[in-house]
């Protein structure tokens, strides 16, 4: 049996002498004024953030709420992308708003390397992970994930009516990341408990959440002790053996950054083709042109990354300022939305419509600054195939019932319930 003294077997251990966090009060509930008591956790963002977003463009760019110890929401593409190049005043050592804090001290490393990493260490640290996400590295995932497409379609391609959520675009980003990282493809039921956990679950008591988290990081620390014992070829592997600054990775950011992995890298990939499939299937002409036409698809799934952007990041506010026009208290959160920015007429021309062969399209839908995902290779190679296979088993489809259709809660938005009837 492999020994590396840096990973104890229960995951616990790292944490000790390691607050963890400032608590604040548990606040939910209707929202009075989106301007100055938005929530992410409502079932009006849940249902249709876009139209809360258009009016807080026009009433208050930047809203306000006293909910989670207090955050800002900005609007404007201009200030979503201020704030996300702004890494002089704004922390990423948090990304997602909960009811505490990560404290100060775990700056500049934070809990899930190089996302919730500060200048100057997400540069090295994000430059590790860059050779298992080139084009060329994505590329020798296709023929799998193409196959593993085809497999799902296979188990219900004679059926009237199926849960295009639940039945096919949870299951492609798990099966690939779980290939990635050498995880047992037989655990993906778990890596969907996880993302739960660790993106739905926030207003949660901080220590029931911590005590969820740890059920995720002992199995990721399950997994790089079998690495260890069983040596092979892949991301795992590759993190327990990388070197940083002439020595090898702390045990925290080791599974702290296959957590970000396994999590960043399901929820936001089949949100992201859960949504392209909920649009084709309730606007027929956009499906028909694809269908007819596939050398379009790259065009399009742009779009829909753009208008039915995912992911919502969050930041926190490092010291006490005045910022384009509020005051904003140093631990302030700022919750950084990519789909707000997206949508904003001011950037994008019709900016409210899906335009399936736009021309021009800078979207925000894989972040903007140092940290823009660096998994955006990865994700819009899962989605084209997806998006392929799917349209050539099944050209024909339409909602079967659009008030079935579930969207997420929280900073990654998209369909959980997908009921679309076929042929």
């Amino acid at each position: 049996m492999a020994v590396d003294e840096r990973f104890p077997r229960d995951f616990n251990e790292t944490r000790e002498g390691r607050p963890l966090g400032v608590r604040n009060e548990i606040i939910t509930g209707p929202v009075s004024d989106w301007a100055s008591d938005f929530s992410h956790l409502e079932d009006e963002w849940s249902a249709d953030p876009y139209l809360i977003h258009d009016d807080l463009r026009r009433r208050c760019p930047i809203a306000h709420t006293g909910r989670f110890g207090g955050g800002w929401l900005p609007v404007r593409y201009e200030d979503v992308s201020a704030i996300a190049y702004d890494t002089d005043r704004f922390s990423s050592r948090a990304i997602i708003m909960s009811n505490f804090r990560p404290p100060k001290e775990l700056a500049p490393i934070g809990g899930s390397p190089p996302i919730s990493s500060d200048p100057p260490f997400h540069h090295d640290a994000r430059k590790l992970l860059l050779p298992a996400f080139t084009k060329t590295a994505v590329g020798r995932q296709e023929a799998a994930t193409r196959a593993f497409c085809h497999s799902l379609i296979d188990a219900f391609v004679e059926r009237d009516v199926v849960d295009a959520a639940a039945e096919y675009a949870q299951h492609i980003p798990i099966r690939v990341i779980a290939d990635m990282l050498g995880f047992p493809p037989e655990d993906g039921p778990q890596f969907a408990r996880f993302v739960e956990n660790t993106l739905e679950g926030v207003n949660l008591p901080p220590d029931e959440r911590i005590g969820r988290m740890s059920l995720l990081f002992d199995y990721l620390l399950a997994q790089v002790h079998d690495h260890l014992d069983n040596p092979r070829d892949d991301l795992t592997s590759y993190l327990i053996n990388a070197e940083l600054y002439g020595r090898k990775l702390e045990p925290a950011h080791v599974v702290g950054t296959m957590a970000l992995l396994l999590i960043a890298g399901i929820d936001t990939t089949w949100s992201a083709i859960g949504a392209s499939l909920w649009h084709l299937g309730g606007n027929p002409q956009d499906r028909e042109r694809l269908v007819a036409d596939r050398r379009l698809l790259p065009t399009a799934m742009e779009e829909f990354l753009r208008a039915y952007a995912p992911v919502t990041m969050a930041r926190l506010v490092k010291d006490d300022m005045h910022w384009r026009g509020v005051d904003m208290k140093a631990d302030d959160w700022i919750l950084l939305s990519f789909p707000a920015a997206n949508r904003d007429p001011e950037q994008f021309e019709r900016a409210s419509e899906v335009v399936i062969d736009r021309e021009v399209n800078r979207h925000a839908a894989f972040g903007l600054g140092i940290h823009r995902c660096v998994g955006s290779h990865l994700a819009r190679m899962e989605l084209r195939v997806a998006l392929e296979v799917w349209l050539e088993r099944i050209p024909e489809f339409s909602l079967a019932d659009p008030s079935a259709v579930t969207w997420s809660a929280g900073q990654i938005r998209g369909p959980r319930a997908l009921p679309l009837r076929i042929g």
